[in-house]
């Protein structure tokens, strides 16, 4: 095990309340090697010479990139034998160096997918930027970049670091690594190890009912959501709960709750849902935040900006209109606070966290119901939104909550997904780059004018810096949703959408005549789940816009690229205006229906996973600091064996968007069965600061209750000499198209009052009456009729001025009379 576990002295000071026991684990010398399956390295002391005229050990190869000045030396200051590697950095800008296993046949070990590999190395350095990395060769790509494992810290005498490896991915039949060196410094390498683990666990007995150890469970709560809610935030469960194990209460925001009743009132709603005893809080809420932007602010408070100054007026003339208001909710206090007011109104913002704890919001429609050209951003260290001037701008409109993912870099990925109407001009998925002020279309995404609607989800682990998008429709032109899946690899030099498997089919309400879906039918309004056993639950969702809700749910396996079918669907219709999301104990929460008939479903359903049914969960039995670093490791103790562990980012999801949703990868260093040391990223843009749900998994997939560390960490640890640098990758670095060219200075973009789909000439601003039927529907004053009486719209709906429908052929001023 690392000889320096803890690189601050503060925390070794702050651990010895923990007990002499606990505190000689972290603090004893470096341990000896100790035998142990065999060696799958070559020369792994270096020491036989490579063949004559090579300047490298026997399987060893120089191997790095940027722009940096480096030497390589075989040196005889060696661990043990005569031989060591010493790589050093004298001027560096960019990139690494590293000795690497090198990548042939002979020398790369063959390893067997699925498995996990023990990787262990001596060594001696000065500079905290060193890291574990790993490279895999796929059988049908070659080799590329696998994962950064582990920051060994500074160590002036010889100390051994290890790491497990997470399963080897399918297709991969041999890896290689080395320690990358990645700042001014020097690093002595010897004696490698590459080792098999050994094999896992029988699977446990199924403890429920076959389907239920097969496929989970649905179940809805006794109680009811007291508010219509748009929006839902995991909460960290407040000071007292921070530390500790379960927690995580809901935060639900309705504002008016698309009610022009209550927002006329003047009544604007939140409630706080405790899982722990399923009560429902009211929370006093001071404006009206329907269909603002949130996000969880690096001490976990909850920012709140914009939401609805106004409902569309009822010739149709006016749109909705955004509020220049923003809020901080306190979980501790359970109450909102105002900040300093965004530049113009945003109503549907992005929220994306930033790796410094800074928060960037694109998009939504101005107070005069036009779109916001201009990016806003609050800043973490001063706790305010900044002057416009001080925020790089490009003048472009994003459109209505489009799903922008902060990638390894920094930049920021357009996924493609958003609300209402068309994607952004282009192939309607770019790389956002705030420092160059450029955008960057990527190709690839189909249908990208019926992604309304659509989920977009970095894929467990962030690490691997793959995106999801499924599903999608479009509210203006009203085609039966799509089935597609698209995935991207954001590593690749140029980053483009590949299709991925179509999304299973269930069952469609159409009318109240539930039949199965066929052709290239799907859903919009769906939800993507990420789960701790890595897999990714999508649920809910409709066939049309705010109509003909889909029972069909699903996993789709990252590892696989695959979907498991046939799971049990929630029994409550889940359209627009519904959101699931992850809770501390492993379930998903479900919430919200509010079809175009103006109604919502207040019922609550809790979906319980397969891994809840099979066998005794893991228990995290101590997790010694709960106030991480950037780079750090951080010892836990379990009851028995893992395979992993992760940090899950609490949700804040509302539209089926959640750009900050991630699964950070913790890998692995065994200390013996029930003591482990986990692997702190250092690299903020993979896992923002604030707080996250650690979760441990057996090998069979079972998963601990989450506890609630905070990633970050305080300043004075943060800053410190030995922390490292990120080590930041440059992927995705040449894109196919060059950068756009950025609109002008300007104010807005223009925006249709309608985009929101609804012909505001029948009913009140709560009803959406579709200005385009499905396809299906004949366009008779009958048809429609049908239509909208078989999906329950009042049967009396006033006639505001025209009837562009032909809803009222007496004349008698209301629709299908």
């Amino acid at each position: 095990m690392p000889a320096n576990i803890r690189r601050k002295a503060g925390r070794r000071a702050a651990l010895a309340a923990v007990g002499a026991m606990t505190a000689g684990l972290l603090l004893t010398a470096p341990q000896q090697a100790t035998a142990g399956p065999p060696n799958l390295l070559t020369n792994s002391g270096f020491e036989t010479a490579g063949a004559p005229g090579e300047d490298m050990p026997s399987c060893w190869e120089k191997s790095g990139w940027g722009d940096n000045d480096f030497t390589y030396a075989t040196v005889a200051d060696a661990h043990s034998g005569t031989k060591a590697m010493k790589v050093s950095l004298t001027r560096r800008v960019s990139g690494d160096r590293k000795a690497l296993v090198t990548e042939n046949t002979a020398c790369a070990p063959t390893v067997v997918p699925g498995k996990q590999y023990d990787l262990s190395a001596w060594y001696k350095s000065n500079t905290p930027d060193v890291s574990v990395t790993v490279f895999r060769h796929d059988t049908t790509a070659g080799w590329q970049y696998w994962t950064d494992l582990q920051n060994p810290p500074v160590s002036a005498g010889w100390a051994r670091t290890e790491v497990r490896t997470p399963a080897v991915p399918p297709g991969t039949d041999k890896i290689t690594w080395g320690l990358s060196v990645y700042g001014v410094g020097t690093l002595t390498t010897d004696d490698y190890a590459l080792e098999e683990v050994g094999a896992a666990p029988q699977q446990p007995g199924c403890t429920g009912t076959p389907d239920e150890c097969a496929k989970g469970k649905w179940e809805v709560i006794p109680a009811k959501n007291p508010v219509r809610s748009m929006h839902a935030v995991v909460l960290n469960g407040g000071t007292s709960q921070a530390a500790g194990s379960g927690g995580g209460k809901v935060l639900l925001i309705a504002g008016s709750g698309n009610d022009i009743a209550q927002f006329n009132a003047g009544t604007f709603t939140s409630a706080v849902y405790d899982p722990a005893n399923g009560s429902f809080k009211t929370i006093p809420t001071p404006v009206d935040m329907f269909c603002s932007g949130h996000v969880q602010l690096s001490d976990g408070r909850v920012l709140v900006m914009s939401g609805n100054k106004g409902y569309p007026s009822a010739d149709g003339k006016i749109g909705y209109q955004g509020l220049k208001d923003s809020y901080v909710f306190d979980p501790a206090t359970e109450a909102y606070t105002r900040t300093n007011d965004l530049n113009g109104g945003h109503w549907y913002p992005s929220a994306t966290v930033l790796g410094n704890g800074d928060v960037i919001s694109f998009g939504g429609l101005k107070e005069d119901s036009t779109g916001n050209v201009t990016a806003e951003k609050f800043s973490a260290a001063r706790g305010k939104w900044l002057p416009m001037n001080e925020v790089n701008q490009t003048w472009s409109y994003w459109g209505l909550y489009p799903s922008m993912i902060l990638m390894q870099d920094g930049r920021l990925f357009y996924s493609g997904s958003h609300t209402f109407g068309n994607g952004t001009q282009g192939s309607g998925a770019s790389i956002y780059d705030y420092n160059a002020n450029t955008i960057t279309d990527v190709p690839g995404l189909r249908k990208k004018d019926e992604r309304d609607e659509s989920a977009s989800v970095l894929l467990p682990p962030a690490q691997d810096q793959r995106v999801l998008t499924i599903g999608g429709g479009n509210n203006e032109s009203n085609p039966a949703a799509n089935r597609l899946t698209e995935l991207i690899d954001l590593k690749a030099a140029s980053p483009a959408y590949t299709a991925g498997p179509d999304l299973p089919q269930g069952l469609v309400d159409v009318g109240g005549v539930k039949r199965a879906q066929t052709g290239a039918e799907g859903k919009m309004y769906v939800s993507a789940v990420l789960l701790p056993d890595g897999k990714v639950l999508e649920t809910g969702g409709g066939l049309h816009d705010r109509a003909d809700p889909v029972y069909e749910a699903s996993f789709f396996d990252p590892v696989t690229n695959t979907y498991k079918a046939g799971l049990p669907s929630d029994p409550i219709p889940r359209t627009y205006h519904s959101a699931a999301f992850l809770l501390p104990d492993g379930r998903v929460m479900t919430v919200g229906d509010n079809p175009g008939n103006g109604t919502y479903n207040n019922n609550v359903s809790i979906y319980t996973p397969p891994y809840l049914f099979k066998g005794a969960r893991p228990k995290l039995t101590s997790v010694i600091d709960t106030q991480w670093v950037y780079g750090d490791t951080q010892r836990i103790t379990v009851d028995r064996p893992i395979a992993k562990a992760e940090l899950i980012r609490p949700a804040a999801v509302t539209h089926s968007s959640d750009p900050n949703q991630r699964y950070v990868d913790l890998p692995l260093s065994v200390v013996d069965n029930t003591t482990v040391d986990l692997n702190v990223t250092s690299n903020p843009n993979l896992a923002p600061p604030g707080w996250y749900m650690l979760f441990g998994v057996d090998a069979n997939g079972i998963p601990s209750v989450a506890t609630w560390v905070h990633l970050g960490g305080a300043s004075a640890l943060a800053a410190t000499e030995e922390a490292p640098s990120p080590h930041v990758h440059e992927f995705a670095d040449a894109p196919q198209a060059a950068p756009k060219q950025n609109p002008g200075k300007r104010d807005s973009a223009p925006v249709a009052p309608g985009v929101a789909g609804c012909d505001r000439h029948y009913g009140t601003a709560s009803q959406c009456v579709p200005t385009r039927f499905p396809a299906e529907v004949k366009e008779t004053t009958k048809a429609r009729c049908d239509w909208l009486a078989s999906h329950q719209y009042p049967k009396r709906m006033k006639v505001n001025g025209s009837d562009p429908l032909r809803l009222d052929p007496d004349g008698d001023g209301y629709a299908c009379t």
